[in-house]
Formats: C-alpha cells, structure tokens, sequence
C-alpha cells in the first residue's frame, strides 16, 4: 500500500490495502523470484480461487497513478501498482516493496536501492531501473499535474536520481531527509508504455491513460491485472500469475482469481448492494453500526468495532484564491476574524450525535484521533455559540439588515456557494446543518451537491468555487506525506494551492515547520513540530473541521486473512481468500 501522499476522498471507505511484509527465517524462493516478498501479516494460509466485490462511489478520473488525486481513481489503480516501498497496515512501518533493500549513506544525503530480480510487468516485460528512473523523470517534468513532486521536494529543490547499474537507483537530497522512506513510495510506471507520451510534454502525460485507455494497455506489477471498466457498472480484474508475492509458505499470491469493484450512484446504494449480499464488505458509516451488529447472523458477516482513523473526515474549506473567487466575497473569506465566527455556528456536537450515532467526537484539527502520536488533544475550540459568531461579526464590521441579511462593512451581501459531492448523503446533512444556523447569522448560502468528479476539476483545475465540503485522506501515520496539502506550494493545499511564495506569514511558518520535519529523525521534536502546524490551523481556521470519527469495517464471513489493522483496514488484498463456498 503506497502512502506517500494525500489524496481526495469521495466517501467514507475502508480501502483494502496491499501487500508488506519481510521474510523471517528461511528464504523463499519462487521459479522466477530468487527473493520474493514473503507476507507475514495473514494469520491463515489461503485457498485458490473465487471473485472478491466491492462497490465504490464515483467513477474513476484518471488511470494513471502519477496523475490521480482523489479516492474514486487511487482505489481503482491501486492493486494494479506498486512502489520502492511498502507500507505494513497493522504497524504503520515502511518495509521492501519493489526494491527488496536498501542502504543510506553516512551523511544521510543518498539513498541506494536494489530491485528484486525477475519482477515482470502484467504484460511480460521485465522490470527494470530505468523504468524507476522514469518514473521520477516524470514526476518533475515541467506540466505533470502530480502531488508527488511535492512530496519529493525539499529545500525548494528537486530529488535527485541516478541508475548506478542494472539492479540499483540512488537518490540524492541536498540534506539529510530523516523522513525519506515515508515519501518515496510512489507507483513505478512502465517506460516502454509511456515514454512516447512524457517526449510530448506535461499535457501530454496528463491525458495519456485517461479512463478510455484500453484495459490491456494498462500495465503495472501488483497482483490484478485490468480486465475490464464499462462506466458506471464496474472494474474486473484477473489474477496476475506473475506476481512477485508469496505466502510464508511459498505459495504465490494473490489467492483471488478476480477482483470487481461495482460502480455506483450513492453511498447509500454502495450499503444495498452488501446488505443485498452482492459485495462482500462494506466501510459503514457511523451511524449504521448498531443496525448492522443486530443483522450479522442473517446477513452472514462481521461488522468490527474499528479504531478513530489519522485522518480528519469531513470539513469545510473556504477559497481563498484571488484566481478563483473575486472580492467581496474573497476579502471575506481572506478575514480570520469572519472565518472564527463562522466555525463557532458549526454544530459539531449535533454532527456527532445525528450523523454519527455518539461514534465520533468534535474536530479541532488536521490530525485524526486515531493517530495517538502525533494527535493534538489540547487544540483552540470554536464552541456551538451563535451569540458569540454574530458577536465577532460585528466586531469585524459585518450587520445585520432590516431584512434580516448579513452585510459587510462595504454594504454586500454576504451570499455563497456550498458545495459538495452529490450522492453523498453525509455530506448533504452536514451541509445543510452548516446552512440552517448560518442562514440565523443572515449569511444566504446557496447550498449545491454536484458530481464528484466535476468537484474534483473545480478543486485541482479551475480554481473555481467559494466554499467546500469534502475529505482527505491516504497519509499515514506522518503527517509529511500530506506536503501536496499543506504546505503553501502543495498541488492540494485546498484553500489556495501552488502558491509561488506564501501568501500569510503563518502559512509560510506551516512551511518552515513541515521541512523541519521531514529531515527530523527525533519523534518527540517531529511531535512538537507537528503541534505547532496543528495549532496555526486551529487559530487561522483555514478549514473548518467537523469530526474524528470511528471505523465500522463490514465484512462477510466466507472471506479468510481478516485482521483488523490501523484506520480499521481489515486485511490485504493479495490474501484475502474464501473459506468456503466461491462465487
């Protein structure tokens, strides 16, 4: 599972992660493999065959991993590739993916890693250190819209990397990079696929592989391979036979023959679809835990009692990017003061007990709960108040008309645009929440749920909306995998993005501190690096943080290999096996 950077979020899912884990003991060795990747994590050894389905919400953007930044296309090319570096869902270490090792040198400036031999691309080609070579060249070629090279900038200049021979890539950095496993898990892509396309420049890149590519030409090195997409009704995978993954006792994986995940409208059809007993898991929401721990018996499946996720949820975010919001409406969003008022006529506490059942607690912060390191418990609040919003309202100037609408010093009315993903029955009662006590200050909020896809461009591309709702997620147990968020030069720092040079003090204070963590090796320093970042985003209230809610993973009980990891991952697709009757 790649964790090297954030990612968009259309829902709330449990994403099935893939792979990790070392050999203990003897060594294992495939026909083709002299050093397979040996997974310890699965308490079971499985059995051979059967289809897995899941349903995800939202049709895939974009088929290539470089470019994806949101869930509805990082889910769906996500068992098709792989990276340096793995991520262990049960501990939160970094272990030996495609690279079975690696050494650091004694000025902790360069990294050297060694390829496994034999790893072969779904279509036969070998894996070679020039396709890793590529893979980066791509990354920082001038026009690739990738949050990756973010992640793999530090100092405001580029990570270098060399091929120092047929099985060895080294990669450079101007500073020790105490971070630097964290990051470098980005998806190797096949040059002899795409570097006709990258010869043609950035845009080039961007559309290549786009959801109209041809599934055979879609060729990585995890356990599926792309059978299949018909929009709007699914993704088929097929086993990969050649895939360099074994069990501990040498059996190749993946044991699943194919792979589906359903296409559908809503989250609340993703839910029918399992209750219906044709998928065979489920990321509940908060709220239906209860319903579904008194229907497991009959419905034939588990539902788990998971732990807080590292992520945040849902939030709202202001835009405050002069190259997509004009003044009034931008010089009310750029006010502290009027985002401060604001957050305190967000009911948190009715989110949490309406749409979470008492599952969650109220948000203050970019750093889940769950993620007990780096965690910030003692963060500023914005309690529920109205009296106090209006309160800081006037004080920066805003009134309250005869009619009952809120103006600002200038004498416009304070009127917006909410938007979020349609389909998303969360998210549209948070929203409306969110307009019911604002419209009590006189704010007029036009509140608009539209296409997630179509949100997605309006975030990344046009630059063009006023307010948000939505996630992230992705990141990992270091908050440095989130430098495409926020950071003020991030491709994803949601409120302004790709800023040539911060536009607030405070933001380029986020800035000095997150590349002072990701070079600190310490943890307690790195802890305190991160309160502080958490911190100026409780006091400038950039994005309004709803709340950090628990994991209900659903899954049936004819799946073997369950094991319920951080953020409620409930196992790995390469062992997921069924126990009994196959579909």
């Amino acid at each position: 599972m790649k964790k090297a950077m954030v990612f968009l979020v259309g829902a709330l899912a449990l994403i099935l992660t893939t792979s990790v884990a070392v050999a203990q003991g003897q060594r294992l060795r495939l026909p083709d493999i002299p050093n397979p990747k040996v997974n310890m994590n699965a308490p079971e050894i499985g059995k051979y065959g059967g289809v897995y389905v899941v349903a995800q919400f939202s049709d895939p953007r974009t088929f290539n991993p470089i470019v994806a930044q949101e869930s509805s296309s990082t889910a769906v090319v996500g068992p098709i590739f792989d990276g340096l570096t793995d991520y262990n869902y049960l501990t939160g270490e970094i272990e030996p993916g495609l690279a079975e090792s690696w050494v650091v040198s004694r000025d902790g400036r360069s990294w050297t890693f060694t390829l496994r031999q034999g790893v072969r691309w779904h279509d036969g080609r070998p894996l070679t250190v020039d396709d890793v070579v590529f893979t980066f060249q791509a990354i920082f070629t001038e026009g690739v819209q990738t949050s990756y090279k973010d992640t793999l900038t530090f100092d405001d200049k580029p990570l270098r990397f060399r091929k120092l021979d047929g099985r060895r890539v080294q990669f450079t950095t101007e500073r020790p990079i105490g971070l630097f496993l964290r990051v470098i898990g980005a998806a190797i892509l096949p040059r002899h696929k795409l570097a006709e396309a990258l010869a043609k420049g950035g845009a080039e890149f961007n559309k290549t592989w786009g959801v109209n590519t041809a599934p055979r030409e879609i060729v990585g090195t995890g356990p599926f391979v792309m059978q299949s997409y018909v929009p709007g009704q699914r993704v088929t995978y097929l086993r990969n036979p050649r895939y360099w993954g074994v069990d501990r006792r040498g059996n190749r994986l993946p044991y699943l023959t194919r792979y589906v995940r359903l296409i559908v409208p809503s989250l609340d059809i993703v839910r029918l679809k399992f209750l219906a007993k044709e998928t065979d898991s489920y990321g509940a929401r908060p709220r239906e835990y209860a319903e579904l721990k008194q229907a497991e018996k009959a419905g034939n499946y588990t539902i788990f009692d998971g732990p807080e996720g590292f992520d945040t949820g849902d939030f709202l975010v202001f835009n405050l990017n002069p190259a997509g919001v004009s003044p009034p409406k931008l010089t009310w969003f750029q006010d502290v003061r009027f985002r401060r008022a604001l957050s305190h006529a967000v009911d948190r506490n009715t989110m949490v007990q309406q749409l979470f059942a008492g599952r969650a607690i109220p948000a203050w912060g970019p750093i889940g709960a769950g993620n007990m390191l780096y965690y910030h418990p003692r963060l500023p609040q914005y309690a529920y108040d109205l009296s106090r919003a209006q309160q800081l309202l006037t004080e920066a100037g805003y009134r309250k008309g005869t009619d009952g609408f809120l103006r600002d010093p200038q004498g416009n009315v304070v009127e917006f645009t909410l938007s979020t993903n349609a389909g998303n029955p969360d998210r549209e009662a948070e929203g409306n929440i969110i307009r019911q006590d604002w419209t009590k200050l006189g704010i007029k909020v036009n509140f608009v749920p539209e296409e997630f896809n179509s949100l997605v461009g309006k975030l990344v591309g046009t630059f063009k909306w006023e307010a948000l709702i939505i996630s992230i997620g992705g990141g990992g147990i270091e908050p440095v995998t989130g430098r495409n968020v926020w950071p003020s030069s991030g491709s994803l720092h949601l409120w302004w993005p790709k800023q040539e040079k911060p536009a607030t003090e405070w933001e380029a204070e986020i800035d000095r501190l997150f590349e002072q963590a990701v070079r600190e090796v310490n943890t307690d320093k790195r802890r305190q690096l991160y309160f502080r970042f958490q911190e100026i985003l409780a006091q400038q209230v950039p994005i309004m943080f709803f709340a950090y809610a628990k994991t209900q993973p659903a899954v049936r009980n004819t799946l073997g290999n369950i094991k319920i990891g951080l953020e409620g991952v409930f196992g790995e697709l390469e062992t997921l096996y069924y126990k009994s009757v196959l579909r």
